[in-house]
């Protein structure tokens, strides 16, 4: 891991953690950020928590805001509209810009990116309603996983092994008001890889008793597990790595973020998502992943927050 380049607190200026917000993702958001900002304190900076659904502009700067700390997960926060905000206003902030996070927050897009790119990334299938189900079992058949586009935290999805439950897992999804997507189901491992200032941590691998990694497994559940070292061959870690990087370059993704992918039973890795303000909650992946590169959640706090003072080359 790179050296620090922030050496004192005083460095930092007044920071907003900026959490909460009113996207489906909002409780863990505000879990997240409490985290972060006491980690901030402990590390003696200067940090101010701030809830997104609060008189924001007026706040920043009444408060004297000098940059932020964006843990807001999900729409509002993690889709370019914030981002644009603190553009205007001058006020440096962690990870992505505008652009990418904007892009990133629509998987549909994402995928149609890394496509053009030749990475590889499960087949899919649009649904706008229920006209279009028999067309998508001819694309994808069964099983597939039902995604709305712009959420996170694994919410509104669900699986459908027939067209019964096809159609349900489209009413679920389609209660969040973006495009719905059908994805191809993929039997195999699935792992995640956290990427920090264009370095990849250790990669994690994860088990669940559930359906899928769904919202229950990711945040609930005792049932759930982490593996890290993740199993793969030195040489299969490095190259899931060097692909997570090359997945964050492809969509413009700076500062931090997590990929995540899947390694189907061919030995083919397939691209799932990429989150741009990932949890940082006692049960997120990242801190896991930086804890395994010998890096505490303090240290990692600190080193997200210095991503603050990156150019966003692609706004």
């Amino acid at each position: 891991m790179k050296p620090l380049t922030i050496e004192k607190a005083e460095q930092f200026g007044c920071v907003a953690v900026l959490m909460g917000g009113t996207s489906a993702e909002r409780e863990v958001s505000i879990n997240s950020g409490t985290a972060v900002y006491d980690a901030l304190k402990r590390k003696g900076v200067d940090a101010v928590a701030i809830d997104l659904e609060e008189d924001l502009i007026n706040i920043l700067v009444a408060k004297k805001i000098d940059r932020v700390f964006n843990i807001v997960h999900g729409r509002g926060g993690e889709d370019g509209v914030l981002q644009g905000v603190l553009k205007l206003m001058k006020i440096p902030c962690t990870g992505s810009g505008v652009m990418a996070s904007a892009l990133t927050m629509d998987k549909l897009r994402t995928k149609l990116c890394w496509q053009g790119s030749g990475l590889v990334t499960p087949k899919w299938f649009v649904l706008q309603d229920e006209k279009d189900i028999d067309s998508c079992i001819k694309a994808l058949g069964f099983p597939v996983i039902v995604k709305p586009a712009e959420e996170g935290s694994s919410i509104g999805m669900s699986r459908a092994n027939n067209k019964q439950e096809l159609k349900q897992a489209l009413l679920l999804a389609a209660e969040y008001q973006c495009d719905v997507y059908a994805e191809a189901w993929v039997e195999g491992e699935e792992y995640t890889v956290a990427v920090l200032n264009g370095e990849a941590l250790p990669v994690i691998r994860l088990q669940t008793p559930n359906v899928f990694y769904d919202f229950e497994a990711k945040y609930n559940s005792k049932n759930t597990l982490y593996h890290c070292p993740c199993g793969l061959s030195r040489q299969q870690e490095n190259e899931l790595k060097i692909l997570a990087i090359k997945a964050c370059e492809i969509v413009g993704v700076e500062g931090w973020g997590r990929v995540d992918v899947f390694i189907d039973t061919k030995n083919i890795a397939q691209l799932i998502e990429v989150n741009t303000v990932p949890g940082m909650t006692d049960h997120s992946l990242v801190p896991m992943a930086a804890q395994a590169d010998d890096c505490d959640f303090d240290e990692l706090v600190w080193r997200i927050l210095e991503t603050s003072f990156n150019e966003k080359n692609n706004d």
